[in-house]
């Protein structure tokens, strides 16, 4: 029984992670195709600029809840922090690059926050500090990626054992990989916008 649940908690991880909430929310609110739009992310950003603000509350509480749950039930099920892990990365992957939208989705941001909730929770107030600096600037992108590089300094101040500290770069490889690929978008013309981009 065990056995099964290792491999069918990450594998349900990923479907579930793939539900493309923002889409769906989209579609359901003002008929859009997000990505179409903006930078062409399935996401709660997206959902905030393009179909209402308000909206982005429930999308981002479903896309933190695609990442917790898994890594919830892997440990209510004693499967070990090693399975709330892959089960969690998994779940931002289906929503970066989810199977019900031929693999455009979003950036995990969300579900980033959702797994660290479960598996790191010091880690939670530490991102959204660097994501709300970030909306305070005018780009949280960068700040996003500066919050994950520099978690490896909150873990090691709070003792945490190794295991965190491969999520902790499974998510920022998986943010990094997201932002190059960029749901197969070009880059912009040779310029400034394209550095800015990169």
């Amino acid at each position: 029984m065990m056995g099964a649940l290792r491999i069918l908690i990450p594998i349900l991880a990923y479907l579930l992670g793939s539900i493309p909430t923002a889409y769906v929310v989209a579609q359901w609110a003002r008929g859009i195709d997000l990505r179409r739009y903006g930078s062409g992310t399935v996401s709660g950003s997206m959902v905030y600029e393009h179909v209402a603000r308000w909206l982005v509350i429930p999308v981002g509480l479903f896309d933190m809840a695609k990442g917790a749950l898994p890594a919830w039930l892997s440990l209510r099920y004693n499967l070990g922090l090693e399975t709330a892990v892959v089960s969690g990365l998994l779940a931002i992957a289906g929503h970066n690059w989810p199977v019900f939208l031929w693999f455009t989705g979003g950036r995990g941001l969300g579900t980033i926050m959702g797994m660290l909730l479960v598996i790191f929770p010091w880690g939670f107030p530490w991102l959204l500090a660097f994501l709300a600096l970030g909306f305070a600037l005018g780009d949280s992108a960068p700040w996003a990626l500066i919050g994950l590089l520099s978690m490896p300094l909150l873990a090691r101040g709070l003792g945490a054992p190794l295991t965190i500290y491969a999520a902790i770069a499974g998510m920022t490889l998986l943010t990094l990989l997201k932002r190059l690929e960029a749901n197969r978008r070009p880059l912009p013309p040779p310029g400034s916008k394209r550095w800015e981009v990169i």
